[in-house]
């Protein structure tokens, strides 16, 4: 249950957008003139009427009790979630000036939220009765055994392929242009191993990328051919890191870790999308365990993914690790309460230490790109044309990456810090450090940068 008495930040709020675009207009939506009856109940039910372009104002009820985030209805015809008018109105309610008063929802609001919470309750049944199809393990053995046999041909196939590019020069990659790599990729979505396709398809972003580009492409079809070695000697590898393999690869996996019950803080949460997918990304930290764990959720493309957890809250409740050495993703398991606001914050490293967990990750899991890292005491400082984090007590600095560097979160940082060390969590890897969130040295609320 959200705790009415404490509500979200404006930040919490728009962390929740799943665009620029939809956070502008979400903004302009936020103060009392266009809502009409608009009120909140103590179950944890916000709903209003926002007038449109239409004779009709457009009803908008939000299920913030939801215990994996804020569910939305809107009778606009937005196809985002959340739409522009449920952010209005969570903003609204935020501002805590009266605008949104306790009350009875409406009947069309509460025949949305009795139905979801129905619903809710139904496909939780079903998952404990448990599926009669899905206990043949024999069945099961000889599908994964045919997809093994597929994936091995596939890979085999690679390194031959890969031998042929090194053998030619890494000029003809630039010469033959990128239909050599889809090509390549599409043999290996036919041989199911998307894992390998992806990495494939990556490799053709490289020739002709800017200087040095034969340089990165060597390096990246070395980290492949170690990945194909990797399946194709699994056998021989210790269980963590064989698991690592096939998760790499592209195999499915499931969460069966023991649970372990926390209260976990939200540390970051963004999108990142591509023709036909979005997955959103959720960095959670744990209060007692001292755990950094990561959920993934999944969207059709250009469509948001249904669990939200604004940043700055913290969820109590059971999460499941998922195989793998070193492997940091978890399964949402059992929710004892609604995210809560809390003062909570993560305890940070210095630059040297968060640089010398990664190479410590890597060692389990040679294809990580990042690793997450909470940054104390550093300052955002130029460096030339570049920006970096420096130690606020010692001698180290950490740079930013390209994509950090260009997105408007850098001036919020340099905003929030003014010259003075702040708290900073984010990813830190071979590129650079790209920061998620950041605190002040004080007392403040947690300002997102992505």
């Amino acid at each position: 249950m959200t705790q009415q008495g404490v509500r979200w930040t404006a930040d919490q709020v728009l962390a929740l957008a799943p665009d620029t675009a939809s956070r502008k207009a979400g903004s302009k939506l936020g103060a009392a003139g266009p809502w009409s009856e608009a009120g909140s109940s103590e179950e944890g039910t916000v709903w209003g009427l926002c007038r449109g372009s239409g004779s009709k104002p457009y009803r908008t009820v939000i299920d913030i009790a939801d215990s994996t985030g804020p569910a939305y209805k809107c009778s606009c015809p937005s196809r985002k979630f959340p739409c522009k008018h449920a952010l209005g109105l969570l903003l609204l309610w935020a501002g805590e000036d009266g605008a949104v008063p306790r009350g009875q929802a409406p009947d069309w609001a509460d025949e949305w939220i009795e139905g979801r919470r129905k619903r809710a309750d139904d496909k939780r049944a079903e998952g404990a009765a448990g599926s009669p199809s899905a206990g043949d393990p024999e069945a099961a053995r000889r599908r994964s055994e045919r997809r093994a046999e597929w994936i091995t041909a596939g890979a085999s196939e690679l390194e031959q392929r890969l031998t042929d590019l090194l053998r030619g020069g890494l000029a003809s990659a630039e010469q033959r242009g990128y239909g050599l790599w889809e090509e390549t990729a599409a043999r290996m979505v036919d041989a199911q191993a998307p894992g390998l396709a992806a990495r494939v398809r990556e490799l053709g972003a490289i020739p002709s990328s800017g200087p040095g580009w034969p340089v990165r492409l060597l390096e990246e079809c070395a980290l492949l051919h170690l990945l194909d070695q990797g399946w194709l000697r699994r056998a021989a590898l210790p269980d963590g890191l064989a698991a690592t393999v096939r998760s790499r690869i592209g195999l499915p996996g499931s969460a069966e870790g023991p649970p372990v019950r926390d209260r976990w803080l939200v540390l970051a949460q963004y999108d990142t999308a591509d023709s036909r997918l979005t997955t959103r990304r959720i960095w959670l930290y744990g209060a007692d365990s001292g755990r950094t764990a990561l959920l993934l959720s999944y969207g059709a493309a250009g469509r948001a993914p249904e669990l939200t957890l604004p940043v700055g809250l913290t969820l109590d409740a059971e999460l499941s690790a998922y195989p793998g050495a070193g492997q940091l993703r978890v399964a949402l398991g059992e929710q004892f309460a609604a995210p809560a606001p809390t003062e909570f914050r993560p305890p940070g490293v210095d630059v040297a230490r968060a640089v010398a967990q990664y190479g410590e990750a890597l060692r389990d899991d040679p294809w990580l790109e990042s690793r997450p890292a909470t940054l104390a005491r550093v300052i955002p400082t130029p460096d030339g044309d570049d920006w970096q984090l420096a130690d606020a007590d010692g001698e180290f600095a950490l740079p930013l990456t390209p994509a950090a560097r260009s997105r408007s979160g850098l001036w919020r940082l340099v905003a929030l810090s003014g010259g003075a060390p702040v708290t900073v969590f984010g990813e830190c890897g071979h590129r650079g450090f790209s920061p998620l969130t950041a605190w002040p040295e004080g007392p403040g609320e947690a300002v997102t940068l992505c």
